[in-house]
């Protein structure tokens, strides 16, 4: 598990580097920059180069850009056990802001709409929040990772082309809950299912209570068996000895023995380590 803005993984032997039988076939989880740990552990980051190599690095499913949290990632073998090792719930903190809606539906976007929030109480919010949990239907946002002729929807619209909001689909919340009321900010804890979209849920908030409202900050504290304050390796112990470590003290998650070198599922017996992030 790894928490900040640069990623890890390795592969080759080197005085720091991980075991390949440590690495090739694991799950954990990291975030942007791969060069510096690629080097360390003696992998290629040229990309052409790279494909030459055995050493396959696939993630457990994105994060909003401006999200932080879990994000589990897959190496070699473990690549192909994330759909079954993640099958369960994801846990989300949101801060929103109440009277202010964007073009992206958080802080990031061009603000869209302005509308006046005073009168909001936070019984009111509470009772909305009934409204939202269980099996619900939702409209996925524009700018998202969903995909039109195999494209992004995000990257169509920043190249200026029409793009047309995806009908609503049905998602699952297991819990939604008011921690905090502090107008215009208030604070969720959601626990859900896949596919669903915090920021639309936030901006659906906002309009039930006739009034807009855009997430602040997005934090996913857990994915599958993988928590933030259980597994997370902070960015200033992204090195391939505390990745190691990380790898096994995660190896309890895992079914099979608790050995990060060998794991194997039912479904799959594929074996693999896991581990898990901060984006």
């Amino acid at each position: 598990a790894a928490a900040g803005s640069r990623a890890a993984a390795g592969g080759r032997a080197g005085p720091a580097a991980l075991p390949r039988s440590c690495v090739e076939n694991s799950v954990l989880s990291c975030n942007a920059s791969f060069s510096l740990l690629f080097a360390e552990a003696g992998v290629q980051t040229n990309r052409n180069k790279r494909k030459k190599q055995i050493l396959k690095i696939g993630h457990g499913g994105t994060l909003d850009s401006a999200a932080t949290g879990v994000l589990v990632v897959g190496i070699g073998k473990g690549t192909k056990m994330l759909r079954a090792i993640l099958a369960g719930s994801k846990k989300y903190t949101a801060i929103g802001r109440l009277g202010k809606a964007t073009d992206t539906l958080d802080a990031t976007g061009k603000v869209t709409e302005e509308k006046p929030y005073d009168k909001i109480t936070k019984g009111d919010l509470e009772n909305v929040l009934q409204k939202f949990t269980g099996d619900i239907m939702q409209v996925p946002p524009l700018y998202s990772a969903l995909k039109k002729d195999g494209q992004r929807l995000s990257s169509l619209i920043k190249r200026g082309e029409a793009v047309e909001a995806k009908p609503a689909r049905p998602v699952r919340v297991y819990s939604l809950s008011l921690q905090r009321f502090q107008p215009p900010l208030f604070t969720l804890d959601v626990e859900c299912g896949g596919g669903f979209y915090v920021r639309s849920l936030v901006s659906d908030i906002g309009k039930e209570l006739s009034t807009c409202a855009s997430v602040q900050e997005l934090t996913r504290t857990k994915q599958g068996p993988f928590t933030l304050e259980e597994h997370a390796l902070y960015e200033d112990k992204w090195t391939i000895d505390e990745i190691a470590r990380s790898l096994e003290r995660c190896t309890s998650l895992l079914p099979g023995e608790p050995s990060h070198k060998k794991f194997k599922t039912e479904d799959s017996g594929e074996t693999a380590v896991s581990c898990e992030d901060k984006r």
